[in-house]
């Protein structure tokens, strides 16, 4: 109910609802985000720009559902389009000048495989089995037939397996 009244009244420009909301969604959609493209720095600049971006859209969002996975779904959005297009840049990464950071969370070999899969699979991954949505949702998320999430589910699992 206190997500509802916060969407209200940040569709009418209160400034502490809309900090209620970002409060609220911030940390899982930062979490996605990072787990998707699996770079801290970008992460956090895609969770703020889908953020931004589902505040300039307010009007058109439905408060008879819940913020969260309609802000998860932009946010899984520009973290796989992100790292489709740092795959298809031929620039020269810092990275290979400068030694890789340790990685910020320490959640062990699992989330170092989820890395590794392709941008499509980890989103499917991420979100099914960290932020926890069913198949279902995943399916209506990310605007995709519940086959597909499920082919994505399996063959990501599938690489995690045989690489662990």
């Amino acid at each position: 109910m206190a997500e509802r009244a916060w969407i209200r009244g940040a569709q009418r420009g209160s400034v502490d609802d809309l900090e209620q909301l970002f409060r609220e969604h911030w940390p899982r959609a930062l979490r996605a985000a990072r787990l998707v493209t699996g770079d801290a720095a970008a992460a956090e600049d895609i969770a703020q720009e889908a953020f931004l971006a589902a505040v300039r859209n307010l009007d058109r969002f439905d408060r008879r559902r819940p913020f969260g996975p309609w802000l998860h779904r932009i946010v899984v959005n520009r973290a796989i389009d992100w790292t489709r297009a740092r795959r298809l840049r031929a620039e020269v990464e810092l990275g290979d000048y400068v030694a890789a950071p340790a990685a910020p969370e320490p959640d062990g070999e699992a989330f170092a495989r989820i890395g590794e899969l392709p941008a499509e699979h980890r989103a499917v991954v991420v979100l099914r089995y960290l932020l926890e949505y069913t198949p279902g949702e995943i399916a209506e998320l990310l605007d995709l037939p519940r086959g597909t999430v499920n082919s994505r589910l399996r063959r990501g699992l599938d690489r995690m397996k045989r690489d662990a």
